[in-house]
């Protein structure tokens, strides 16, 4: 299989807001910023993609080292202001005229002026005293009060905290403070080879292997002008699948745990281990680690159709059975809507996106193989919780379906190309995530080791548009509507 072509145009400082400007005027959307540290200048890469055809483009911006200078670009689009706020907090970049310019991802006892994207950052210093509090929003009038949740959380829950402005039990106004577990992924790439790197993506969030491996793969084989085999690119679609499939149905389950039906989370947890039994069978890893590799992809088995045909009708069965109930219903029709023109502006991707009736998809956009027919996109216009599990339901059945074609035409083995070594040195994968597109661009070193490696999950676009859909919600109505939303605070706090 081919690997596509990234279109890489230089922009001065003074005119990257124009050039920006054009790309969204285009029809593309910002997929992900990354600093570089180079020998002589910061180099900024915007990644602008689009498609079909599949379309993607960069804008390199060199800044001068002593003193990293850039205008904001929040004024374009909003995930920018995000991305530049996170390159400011780890790399040191002044983003002119932000209009938020408060921290993202240093928390504020963080040491000020310590940024840990820099080559010369140096070990860790100790913790300082907070600057202050953090300045969450203070929403007043008569009856209004706070309601402050987590960071730690009584259930197995990773760590966020949730400040709620409240009257009465409707919420006016939440914020969701995160990075409370940023990891430094991006400097534990630097340096490491390709294999080495390839376990650290597939636990960038632990239930999204084969989604950030498969992208990371993709950057890489791009980067060394690798051309993996036809069987290969099938192989990693199933896996693709079968990751969408284990984790929609779990999710299917905890919304009816959420509204009380705890009846219907035990058979959905009882078919979600039938589909983690099946994923060891396939790779040897319950959580499909090993199988997406550098140059190709492994399978030590491959699902019987008559195995998928029953998790299929059990599958239809719940969705049937918790849809028929009043009381789920009625919880999950109206609640936390997010309209279709604010997931747009907030660039929201995944379940979460066509949930609201936005037709983005990468499988579609930037496919790295044909999937013919079978593969279709379902949307839905509602924005609600109702919206986001009856989404989650029907892409189980588009997987269902795609994982019948594609095991017609495997087999159990290891399918491999050879990486190159005469490609551009730099290259971009994206893949449609469980979760949405994920998106990860890789630059080599002369000697073929990672000199740098910009990962972004659709968590870290999809995290803002929670607090949107909770306007005017009740309080009582949080956990379903998180669940809902099911973002990864690991994939987000890299």
């Amino acid at each position: 299989m081919n690997s596509p072509t990234t279109t890489v145009h230089e922009a001065g400082v003074g005119d990257l807001a124009d050039k920006a400007a054009e790309r969204f005027a285009q029809g593309e959307r910002l997929a992900l910023v990354a600093a570089h540290h180079d020998e002589d200048a910061v180099r900024i890469v915007y990644l602008f993609v689009a498609g079909p055809p599949d379309r993607r483009t960069e804008l390199h911006v060199r800044l001068d080292p002593a003193k990293p200078q850039l205008p904001t670009l929040a004024q374009l689009s909003f995930p920018a202001g995000r991305f530049e706020r996170e390159m400011h907090d780890l790399h040191g970049v002044e983003l002119l005229g932000h209009p938020l310019p408060r921290r993202l991802v240093r928390h504020y006892h963080w040491p000020k002026g310590w940024y840990p994207g820099r080559p010369d950052a140096g070990p860790p210093p100790p913790f300082a005293e907070p600057e202050g509090p953090y300045p969450f929003l203070e929403v007043e009038g008569d009856g209004v009060y706070e309601i402050p949740v987590g960071p730690v959380h009584a259930g197995l829950i990773e760590p966020g905290h949730f400040r709620f402005s409240v009257v009465g039990e409707t919420i006016l106004k939440l914020k969701a403070r995160l990075w409370f577990v940023h990891k430094g992924i991006e400097k534990l790439f630097e340096h490491r080879t390709v294999d080495r790197g390839l376990p650290l993506a597939e636990r960038i969030s632990g239930d999204t292997a084969v989604g950030h491996a498969l992208a990371y793969c993709q950057a890489v084989e791009q980067a060394t002008d690798t051309q993996i085999p036809a069987v290969a690119a099938a192989a990693r679609a199933m896996l693709l699948e079968l990751e969408r499939a284990h984790n929609h149905v779990t999710d299917l389950g905890a919304l009816c745990n959420d509204v009380g039906h705890g009846i219907l989370n035990a058979h959905a947890q009882r078919i979600r281990e039938q589909l983690l039994r099946l994923n060891q069978q396939v790779t040897g890893h319950r959580l499909l680690r090993g199988a997406v590799i550098p140059g190709g992809a492994r399978l030590l088995a491959l699902p019987i159709p008559s195995q998928l045909r029953a998790v299929g009708d059990d599958i239809r069965d719940l969705t049937r059975l918790a849809l028929g109930h009043p009381v789920v219903k009625d919880r999950f029709t109206g609640t936390a809507v997010l309209s279709t023109e604010a997931a747009g502006a907030l660039g929201c991707l995944g379940y979460v996106a066509r949930a609201s009736g936005l037709t983005l998809d990468a499988r579609t956009m930037h496919p790295a193989l044909d999937l013919g027919p079978d593969l279709l996109v379902p949307t839905m216009n509602s924005g609600d919780v109702l919206a986001r599990f009856q989404i989650r339901a029907q892409e189980i059945d588009v997987s269902l379906t795609l994982l019948d074609q594609l095991t017609r035409h495997l087999e159990p083995g290891s399918f491999m190309a050879p990486l190159g070594t005469d490609g551009p040195g730099s290259g971009t994968g994206l893949v449609e995530g469980w979760r949405g597109t994920i998106a990860t661009r890789v630059e080599l070193a002369p000697d073929n080791a990672l000199a740098r490696v910009k990962p972004v999950d659709p968590s870290f676009f999809n995290w803002p548009a929670l607090p949107v859909a909770l306007a005017d919600t009740i309080v009582p109505d949080f956990p379903l509507t998180n669940k809902s939303f099911n973002l990864s605070y690991a994939g987000n706090d890299l």
